[in-house]
């Protein structure tokens, strides 16, 4: 679809001031903030996703099949160039994207060619990005003519580490990306985690070229006014980053926690060093009611958690289930007293959060990154001090011995994010959002 689109009525949104669009008779013009109901495209799109995973895996891969999921449920037409498969959840991924092609391997000449090639193949009305490795490819998508957004999940555009913090201390980082980040932070080595050599080399180049490319990006998409902070710090414009939290399908249903004498937490997350399930452990092995954890998830630092788990001896109440399906995961909410989030990175986000809120629990978390937008403390749950392992289990503590406050926090957070983190809104808004792109691209070629 390379034409000017037909068009329907929507109510103004406060990210639309500026843009152009196309009237019916072909008027080209700008929104301007007194306009109360511009016309926008109603146009049934095709989006191509573009990511560096195949299947099932952590936070971005569930935002990215519930919402592809979803824009086809509504008429729309998905794509999918993507990397290596995860080996979990893959048929489903297969369901959802019934047009999917790898991402291009090989040199740089290669690469480049073949993207722009795979590009015109499927023919996208935009093109939406979630991770993505490889300048060249990266370089193709921008070159192609389609609008290209992204949906910024974590730190590796700005961060040569990708985690944000320092790899010893694991103090949060709050620096643009700049020299610094060679010396003294050291960050252009990291650890390799495709195999062979333990270690390899991150080009400080490569990652400012990568933020340069993204600036000619029409839309960056983040989940909190943090993550917009981030990428302002390191000069991409904030009028092209639009907050639209990547929030979880709501549950048909969902079941409210029984708040049982098990006084059961859960803890969903990948069990990687950022997530840290080590800190939760320490911080658990501090707790003077009964409990019980479930630790829900696989990672890198599950053997390692284990084992610490063993020697603080906690291996009789924490268990380690592995990789939960999502449609699975409900099942322990329903018979939880507290969600845990132990997150020492700064958190872009934290969906986990908000899905179990969604079943009444109430949630306890460290203060890092953009939790603490969501997470209200002493109203919905406790946000505690980065890395206080003494007050986070003082909280928890806290709520087990007293049920009816932690019943109150979690009905306070079930009705939050009923209010402000609804599903169909989220939907609504990126579809609002890439309406916008293919109907600004649409008129910049009607009027070339």
């Amino acid at each position: 679809m390379r034409g000017a689109p037909p068009f329907f009525w929507v109510e103004t949104h406060r990210h639309m001031e500026g843009a152009t669009y196309l009237s019916p008779d072909g008027a080209c013009g700008n929104f301007a903030a007194s306009d109360e109901k511009p016309f926008f495209p109603s146009l049934r799109m095709k989006l191509l996703f573009v990511h560096e995973r195949f299947g099932a895996h952590g936070g971005a891969e569930a935002n990215i099949a519930v919402t592809a999921a979803e824009f086809k449920r509504r008429g729309h037409a998905v794509a999918l160039l993507h990397g290596e498969g995860t080996g979990k959840q893959e048929q489903e991924w297969r369901e959802i994207f019934p047009v999917r092609r790898k991402l291009p391997e090989g040199s740089e000449a290669e690469t480049s060619a073949r993207a722009a090639e795979l590009v015109h193949d499927i023919d996208p009305d935009a093109i939406y990005v979630h991770r993505l490795n490889g300048l060249e490819t990266t370089a193709a998508l921008v070159a192609s003519g389609r609008p290209v957004v992204r949906m910024v999940h974590d730190h590796d555009l700005y961060c040569m580490r990708s985690y944000r913090y320092n790899v010893f201390s694991r103090r949060i980082c709050d620096r643009a990306l700049s020299p610094y980040c060679i010396f003294p932070c050291g960050a252009s080595v990291a650890r390799n985690r495709d195999g062979g050599f333990p270690l390899k080399f991150v080009s400080y180049e490569a990652k400012r070229r990568e933020l340069d490319l993204h600036r000619r990006f029409a839309r960056l998409i983040v989940a909190t006014r943090y993550m917009r902070e981030q990428l302002a710090l390191n000069g991409l414009a904030p009028e092209r980053i639009d907050i639209h939290a990547p929030v979880p399908a709501n549950p048909a249903s969902p079941l409210r926690s029984t708040f049982d004498d098990r006084n059961r937490l859960v803890f969903a997350g990948q069990i990687i060093r950022g997530k840290g399930v080590d800190v939760l452990l320490e911080a658990l092995a501090l707790v003077e009611e009964p409990f019980e954890c479930e630790i829900l998830g696989d990672g890198s630092q599950r053997e390692a958690c284990e084992s610490l788990s063993r020697q603080l001896g906690l291996a009789d109440r924490v268990r380690f289930h592995g990789f939960v399906p999502q449609a699975a995961i409900v099942e322990f909410y329903a018979h939880c007293s507290v969600a845990v989030m132990s997150s020492v990175w700064p958190e872009p986000f934290g969906a986990t959060g908000l899905e179990a809120m969604h079943h009444g629990l109430p949630v306890v978390a460290f203060d890092a990154g953009g939790i603490r937008e969501w997470l209200m403390d002493g109203w919905n749950g406790f946000l505690v001090p980065w890395m206080d392992r003494r007050r986070f289990a003082a909280r928890i503590d806290e709520l087990l011995r007293d049920k009816s406050l932690a019943r109150k926090l979690g009905e306070r957070g079930r009705y939050w994010v009923r209010v402000h983190y609804g599903f169909s809104e989220y939907i609504d808004g990126l579809e609002r959002l890439f309406a916008r792109v293919v109907a600004d691209s649409a008129s910049c070629l009607a009027s070339a």
